[in-house]
C-alpha cells in the first residue's frame, strides 16, 4: 500500500470538495454570519448541537465565540449543548437520546436566539428534535448538513438557513463544516470589529 499516495488523495479530495462547495455555500454562509451577528448584537445567544464530530464542531464554535477567533474582542454568547454530561445522561436515561438537545433548547433558548444544528446526514433524530424545539421558541435555525440535507433540510423554515455541503462522504462533509464554521467566526468578527 502506498500511504503517501493515499494521503495525497485525501488532501486532494478535501480541497476539491471545499472548492466545489463555494458557489452553493458562500451566500448562505454570509446570511448565517448576518443572522448570528444580529442575534448577538440584540442580546441573543447561539446554541449549538450535533453528534460525534458534529458535537466537536459545536464545542469548537462555542469556544471561538466565548474566547476569541483570530482577533481580541468581547466575549460572545454561545453554548454547546453537547458538553454537560449530567444533563445528557439524565435526559437520555429518563426521556431518550432523541431529546438530549431539545430539552436544553426549551430550557435555554428564547426568541431571537439562533440554533446551529449540525448533522452530516441531516437525519440525526436528536438534532431534528432540537430544531422543532427552536421553532417552538421562535428561534431561527442554521443547519449544517450534507448528503442532500436529509430530513433537516425538509423541515427548515423560510427564514432559516441551510448550509448543505454538496458531498456524500462524511469525512469530506465534516471538513467542509469546519471551514464554514471558521468562515462564520471570521465574518462575525469582521462585522463586529469593522475590519476588512
Amino acid at each position: 500500500m502506498d500511504l503517501i499516495a493515499r494521503i495525497t488523495k485525501n488532501f486532494e479530495d478535501s480541497a476539491h470538495t471545499k472548492l466545489d462547495a463555494i458557489e452553493m455555500m458562500a451566500a448562505p454562509i454570509a446570511g448565517a454570519i448576518e443572522m448570528m451577528t444580529n442575534s448577538l448584537i440584540n442580546g441573543g445567544k447561539i446554541l449549538a448541537c450535533g453528534n460525534g464530530g458534529s458535537a466537536g464542531d459545536a464545542q469548537h464554535f462555542a469556544a471561538e465565540l466565548i474566547g476569541r477567533f483570530e482577533a481580541e474582542r468581547q466575549e460572545l454568547a454561545a453554548i454547546a449543548l453537547t458538553t454537560d454530561s449530567s444533563i445528557l445522561t439524565a435526559v437520555g436515561n429518563d426521556y431518550g437520546f432523541n431529546f438530549i438537545f431539545s430539552k436544553q433548547v426549551r430550557g435555554l433558548g428564547h426568541a431571537g436566539d439562533v440554533l446551529l444544528a449540525s448533522s452530516t446526514s441531516g437525519n440525526s433524530g436528536n438534532v431534528i428534535e432540537a430544531i422543532k424545539a427552536a421553532h417552538e421558541a421562535d428561534m431561527r435555525v442554521i443547519a449544517l448538513t450534507g448528503k442532500g440535507g436529509g430530513q433537516m433540510g425538509e423541515m427548515l423554515r423560510e427564514d432559516d438557513i441551510h448550509l448543505c455541503v454538496p458531498a456524500d462522504r462524511t469525512a469530506r462533509i465534516q471538513e467542509t463544516h469546519l471551514l464554514a464554521i471558521h468562515c462564520i467566526c471570521d465574518g462575525i468578527d469582521a462585522l463586529l470589529l469593522g475590519v476588512e
